[in-house]
């Protein structure tokens, strides 16, 4: 349970113009964060021997997205509680899967583990802003259904992690969608656990379906919690029912006991 708070600043007619200023600011400190690094990771991908080069990319990831979510939390229009993720960071060989409430749950996610691949999506895969980056830290394009199983269960085989959406798109409302078979297969395959993760957020924000552009309410509140780990699975449907039946479960459990 998320408790709603209330924006603390100077004086209250000048919230909204800092709250504008502030998340603007942050989007156009975000994008040109990423644009650097991906500029930078080109040539770096060339010249970097390939274990050296992924390890890199992650980090400076991880250390980016930290950055970006700690210049929100001084800002006081941001607050994040993700230190249960800390327990994953020492981890090998795992698939961590998390409900999917708003755009920034990759964000939420890889700031605090720095060796996690994630799987990207192909028109980003090859956009400037995004592609170097994601290229030089071994990310997963899913333009073909069957080679990111491959490329997946290689990782973690290699003693990767993979952060991986079951329900392969954002939740619409606050209901978990229907999981997708993706994740059950890798896990079979690479024979690794699952470890369900909650994000909780105290308010809507950047679901499917709104802009990244709308200015949200704020303070935003950012909480994550891990659910239960399961085994690798030996059937994969029924396995897909089970962690759906659970995650469905526990939402509906959380939402219940919000005031």
């Amino acid at each position: 349970m998320i408790e709603k708070r209330t924006l603390q600043t100077p004086t209250s007619w000048l919230s909204f113009p800092y709250e504008c200023l502030v998340y603007y600011g942050g989007l156009l400190l975000f994008a040109v964060m990423c644009l650097a690094w991906s500029l930078v990771a080109v040539p770096l991908r060339l010249l970097l021997p390939r274990r050296i080069g992924i390890r890199l990319g992650r980090w400076v990831i991880m250390f980016g997205f930290r950055t970006y979510l700690r210049f929100l939390e001084l800002s006081g229009i941001v607050e994040c509680d993700l230190g249960a993720l800390d327990r994953l960071g020492r981890e090998h060989s795992l698939i961590i899967a998390p409900n999917h409430p708003s755009l920034i749950d990759v964000v939420l996610i890889v700031s605090r583990l720095r060796n996690t691949a994630c799987i990207i999506k192909a028109n980003l895969w090859n956009q400037l802003i995004f592609g170097g980056s994601a290229r030089l830290a071994g990310y997963i394009c899913n333009i073909s259904q069957a080679k990111l199983i491959v490329d997946a269960t290689q990782e973690i085989q290699a003693g990767g992690q993979l952060l991986v959406f079951p329900e392969g798109t954002r939740t619409i409302g606050k209901a978990i969608q229907p999981f997708k078979g993706g994740f059950a297969l890798i896990a079979k395959r690479a024979y690794a656990p699952v470890q369900v993760v909650f994000i909780e957020i105290n308010r809507p924000f950047l679901g499917k379906g709104c802009s990244l552009l709308k200015k949200p309410e704020f303070p935003l509140v950012f909480r994550v919690r891990l659910g239960e780990r399961f085994p690798p699975p030996d059937e994969v449907r029924s396995y897909i029912t089970c962690l759906e039946q659970y995650c469905r479960t526990q939402v509906a459990g959380n939402d219940a006991d919000a005031p």
